[in-house]
Formats: structure tokens, sequence, C-alpha cells
């Protein structure tokens, strides 16, 4: 989806937390009028904060983040499972490129020593599973799973190198987790 801020001077650049492979059909379908990014790594998702998918943040044309994390899906495909209305954040988005109103921000956590540590073994785990090495890899997602239950990143972003579907049952079950938890983590745009 384009929400047609071009004209404002405003860029839209989106960061897919896969695997080339996986994310090249988006990638390519996006082309050349949307810059997207592949971020196998996770070096932004550790710099920003992201935890879960799909996060915008706002950063202004000085590298600021002027927005930390927050979910906001593009469009309405999955509001009947997320419960989030995406036209909030559109506007909310529009009403900041147009005149710089930001809505009310939260502080952001610090990550903590076990988050630091469950994002150094999921790294670990993709390096070993690039490298052929599947069986260790999954010690790694195991023990960053562990450390770090409710991360959308970890949990769901390394299903594909594990073998699984990330939108089948082991993701589900995961959602089901999750919601038993109170959906721990930053919020949506509308705040739910």
């Amino acid at each position: 989806m384009h929400l047609e801020l071009e004209p404002l001077g405003c860029e839209i650049v989106t960061i897919a937390l896969d695997e080339v492979a996986a994310a090249r059909e988006w990638v390519d379908a996006a082309a050349p009028t949307h810059l997207s990014l592949v971020d196998p790594e996770h070096v932004s998702a550790e710099r920003l904060g992201i935890i879960n998918i799909p996060t915008t943040v706002w950063i202004d044309e000085d590298d600021n983040v002027v927005r930390p994390p927050v979910i906001a899906p593009v469009n309405d495909l999955f509001k009947d499972f997320t419960g989030i209305d995406s036209a909030v954040h559109h506007d909310q988005l529009r009403a900041w490129v147009r005149d710089g109103v930001v809505p009310p921000v939260r502080t952001v956590d610090e990550p903590s020593y076990d988050d630091q540590l469950a994002r150094a073994e999921r790294r670990l785990g993709a390096w070993l599973h690039r490298s052929g090495d599947d069986a260790a890899a999954e010690r790694h997602f195991a023990r960053a799973m562990e450390l770090a239950p409710m991360d959308w990143t970890i949990r769901r972003g390394t299903l594909p190198m594990r073998g699984d579907d990330p939108f089948g049952q082991t993701f589900f079950d995961f959602v089901a987790e999750w919601d038993e938890a109170g959906r721990p983590g930053y919020k949506s745009a509308d705040g739910k």
C-alpha cells in the first residue's frame, strides 16, 4: 500500500527481517517505486528495539527517532486477526508529515541482559543455519526463544530457518501463548 506522502517530501522504506530468498518476492513486487531492504542479521531490529512485526518506526530527516516502534499493519488484510485498524496509523503519519503532529510517544525499555543474549543466540543460529549446520542452529534458536519467549522477530522470524511455516500451526500456537501472556511488548498505533 502506498500512502502518497512523496509530494510532501517523505520517504517510506520497508525493511524485511528475513532471509533474502524469503523476502525476494516482496522486494521485487515493490521495486522500483518503493525502497525495500532485507536485514537477515536483524541489525535494524536490534538498534531500533523491534520485537514484533509488522512494526513502524518514524525517523526524521535528521535521523532522530520521532516515534519508537508501534505495531502498524500497512492495510487491513489481517484486521480480523490483529484487531488493528490500519487507518489509525495512516492518519497519524499524515498528520506528522503535513503538520508535524506526533502522537503521544511512550518510552522504550532498554533491552535486558536476556534480551541481548537472545538476539546474539538468534544471530549465531542464523549464521549456523546459513553455514549448513541446522542441528547446531536449532540449539541456539531454542536458547534464544527461552531467553526472549515473546519476541516475534525471534519466535516467528526463525521458523523458516527451522523448516517451519511462518504462518503455520507453530506460529498460531505462539500467537495463542502471546495472547495468554497479555500481548506483551509495545502496542499498536491505536493503543491496542
